[in-house]
């Protein structure tokens, strides 16, 4: 019986050791939600209406999927923009978009216009989109091209 009272006393301590990080943690004050709101990263929101950072692929036109950023590499992504490298996936639409051929063209891409989302004031999104292609491009575009972006 003597060993007895020695493992509850030990029992005891550990569930107390244990239960302390709990309360604790349960006691803390909540963060500021406000302050860390404004200085969060901002986002580019892809086509399913979810935000992303630094996302390494990206689907350009939404409504139907025929142009798509693959191999993103960001250099920079902060609330002056966003700059990076990849590959844009075209359809060539020949002789129509559903039977056309995906062809690839090196694009440097700049997204700018970090902007307050609405639903999410803390939460700012970029509202431009500009892709220079630096290898080649598709027959009848400029060199250049900007596309406003919704979030």
């Amino acid at each position: 019986m003597g060993g007895h009272p020695m493992k509850a006393a030990i029992t005891l301590c550990a569930a107390a050791a244990l239960a302390l990080p709990v309360s604790a943690a349960s006691a803390a004050p909540a963060a500021q939600p406000t302050a860390a709101r404004q200085t969060r990263t901002p986002v580019v929101v892809d086509c399913a209406g979810r935000p992303e950072v630094r996302p390494a692929a990206f689907v350009v036109a939404c409504g139907d999927g025929n142009s798509r950023l693959t191999s993103l590499t960001w250099s920079r992504w902060d609330t002056g923009g966003a700059v990076g490298r990849g590959t844009n996936a075209l359809n060539d639409c020949k002789p129509y978009c559903a039977a056309g051929t995906f062809r690839s063209y090196p694009v440097s891409v700049r997204l700018d216009g970090a902007r307050a989302n609405a639903g999410d004031p803390g939460e700012r999104h970029y509202t431009q989109i500009t892709l220079t292609y630096t290898d080649g491009r598709p027959a009848g575009f400029p060199r250049t091209v900007s596309y406003p972006l919704s979030g």
